[in-house]
C-alpha cells in the first residue's frame, strides 16, 4: 500500500473534521427521544461513504434504527470484505463527571475527547478513510461492503432479522470489525474471543407506597434491603456465581491455553494503579486476564431506590431496582442463562416482597481461530503498521451480533480493534488517541492487501 502514510499526513485535518461532524450528532440508541438523531447520523454516514468512493450507499430501514449499507464491487471473482460497525453511542450520564462537552469533540493531550470518539464512530470511521485511500489511489484489491448499524449499544435487536432479510446483499468472504481494543500502543493485539451477555433488570416491590422509616421501619420489609441481600447471595465467598446450572455449559480452558494466555504482557501493579484500587477481585483460582477472558462474571450495573437527592428524607421505599449483567463464555447460551437467573432470583426472594424480572438484551460469545487466512492477513497488517507481531487475546467485552453473523450469514469475523483500555468507553470522558486513529487508517489497507493475496 504505497504512500498510505503520506495520504494520511496530507488529509489528517480533514479526516478529523469529518469525524467530528459525526460525533456532534448525539446518536444515543437507548433514548427514544433521540430517534431523529439516529436518522441524521445514518444519512451523514451515507454521504461519507459516497464521498469516499462507494459505488452506492443507502440508509435502509430495519425494525429499529436504520442500517447504513454501502458497497464497491470491482470484480465479482475477487474476495469481498464486509465491514461492520455501529454509529449509536452510550448515554453520557453522569454529565457532571465530564471534563468537556460530550458531543463537542476536543483534541487535548494527543487524544480526541468525546462520546463516540472510540466506540465506535472513531473506529468505524477509520475504515471509511482507509477505503477512501485505496479507492482514490487505485489500490483497492478486492470488493468492499459496509454495514453500519444504530443499535449495537442496546444489543442489536433488529440486525439479526436485517441480515436474514438481506442475505444475498450481504454475501461476503469475511467480516472485518473494529470495535475492540489492543493491549497497548507498543503491544499490538487482535481479539480472538468475546464473552456473551445476559442483561437483566430486577424490580423488588414491598409496600404499596413509600413509608415513614420511623413509623414503619423494622415492621415492614424494605425492598432496598431485600434487593441488596439477594444480590449479595448471587456469589459465594470465592466469588463463584451461585445460580444453579450457571456453569453447566462452561468449557474449561486447558492448561495449555492458560499458559499461552499468560504470555501476553500484563502488569498487575500498573493495572491496579491505573484504576485507583488497592487490590483486584474476582473468582478464586484465576488471574485477572483469565477472569475477564475465559471466565463468566456477574455485576450490578445500576441500583436505585428511595430518596437519593440532597439532604435527608427518612423514607422506607416501596420499590428497589437493579440492572445486572452476566458476561458469558463461549458455549453458554444467553437465553438459558436469563431463564436460570429469573428462576433463581425469584426462588431466593422472601415472601415479604414481590419480584419482577425482565431480560433486556443479550447475545452469545464468539471465538475466532488464529489459523485462518483472514487472521493471518490481519496479523501481517498489524505487524506492518506497528513493527511487531500482534498477540492474540480474548476480550472480556461482548458484541452480541458477532455470533449471529456466523449463524445467519455463515461468515467468520476478524476483530481488528485499535482502542485502548484507557479510552473510557461507556464512561464519562471517553477518548481516543490520535495516534491510534491514524494508525488504524494505516493498518487497515494492509489487511486488504494481504487478504486479497
Amino acid at each position: 500500500m504505497e504512500n498510505v502514510k503520506q495520504y494520511i499526513e496530507e488529509n489528517k485535518d480533514r479526516f478529523l473534521e469529518e469525524l467530528f461532524e459525526l460525533i456532534r450528532i448525539p446518536s444515543i440508541s437507548s433514548l427514544e427521544d433521540h430517534k431523529p438523531e439516529m436518522e441524521r447520523c445514518a444519512n451523514a454516514l451515507k454521504g461519507k461513504l459516497l464521498d469516499a468512493g462507494a459505488d452506492k450507499a443507502e440508509v435502509m430501514p430495519s425494525k429499529g434504527n436504520p442500517v447504513v449499507y454501502g458497497e464497491k464491487i470491482i470484480d465479482e471473482n475477487k474476495p469481498t470484505v464486509l465491514v461492520y460497525g455501529h454509529y449509536d453511542v452510550m448515554p453520557v450520564d453522569p454529565l457532571d463527571l465530564w471534563n468537556t462537552e460530550p458531543f463537542e469533540p476536543v483534541v487535548k493531550d494527543g487524544k480526541i475527547w468525546a462520546r463516540g470518539a472510540d466506540d465506535d464512530k472513531g473506529q468505524s470511521f477509520m475504515h471509511i478513510k482507509a477505503f477512501e485511500f485505496m479507492v482514490k489511489t487505485n489500490q483497492l484489491p478486492c470488493n468492499v461492503k459496509f454495514m453500519l448499524e444504530g443499535e449495537e449499544e442496546i444489543g442489536s435487536p433488529s440486525l439479526g432479522q436485517f441480515c436474514s432479510d438481506h442475505k444475498d446483499m450481504l454475501t461476503a468472504d469475511v467480516i472485518l470489525v473494529s470495535d475492540t481494543s489492543m493491549l497497548a500502543p507498543d503491544k499490538p493485539s487482535i481479539t480472538t474471543g468475546l464473552r456473551g451477555l445476559s442483561y437483566m433488570e430486577v424490580e423488588v416491590t414491598g409496600p404499596n407506597k413509600d413509608l415513614h422509616s420511623g413509623i414503619f421501619g423494622g415492621a415492614v420489609a424494605n425492598p432496598a434491603n431485600v434487593l441488596a441481600e439477594m444480590i449479595a447471595a448471587l456469589k459465594d465467598e470465592n466469588n463463584k456465581i451461585t445460580i444453579p446450572g450457571f456453569y453447566d455449559d462452561v468449557i474449561e480452558a486447558s492448561e495449555e491455553e492458560r499458559k499461552e494466555m499468560a504470555k501476553a504482557p500484563f502488569d498487575l501493579e500498573e493495572y491496579k494503579k491505573s484504576l485507583g484500587v488497592a487490590e483486584v477481585d474476582g473468582e478464586k483460582g484465576y488471574t485477572t486476564p483469565e477472569r475477564t477472558g475465559i471466565r463468566p462474571s456477574l455485576d450490578v450495573n445500576g441500583m436505585w431506590s428511595g430518596y437519593t437527592g440532597e439532604g435527608a428524607k427518612t423514607v422506607l421505599p416501596s420499590k428497589a431496582t437493579a440492572k445486572i449483567s452476566m458476561r458469558l463464555v463461549p458455549n453458554q447460551n444467553n437465553e438459558k442463562i436469563s431463564e436460570l437467573f429469573e428462576k433463581h432470583i425469584k426462588n431466593i426472594a422472601p415472601n415479604t416482597v414481590k419480584v419482577n424480572v425482565k431480560a433486556l438484551h443479550g447475545g452469545l460469545g464468539y471465538v475466532s481461530p488464529i489459523e485462518t487466512k483472514e487472521y493471518k492477513a490481519a496479523s501481517k497488517a498489524m505487524a506492518e503498521a506497528y513493527g511487531k507481531e500482534p498477540i492474540p487475546v480474548r476480550s472480556g467485552g461482548s458484541i452480541p451480533i458477532i455470533a449471529q453473523f456466523e449463524q445467519i450469514l455463515g461468515i467468520k469475523s476478524i476483530l481488528m480493534g485499535f482502542g485502548l483500555e484507557s479510552d473510557a468507553i461507556h464512561s464519562p470522558n471517553e477518548n481516543y488517541p490520535l495516534e491510534q486513529f491514524f494508525k488504524g487508517i494505516e493498518a487497515l489497507p494492509y489487511f486488504y492487501k494481504y487478504y486479497a493475496k
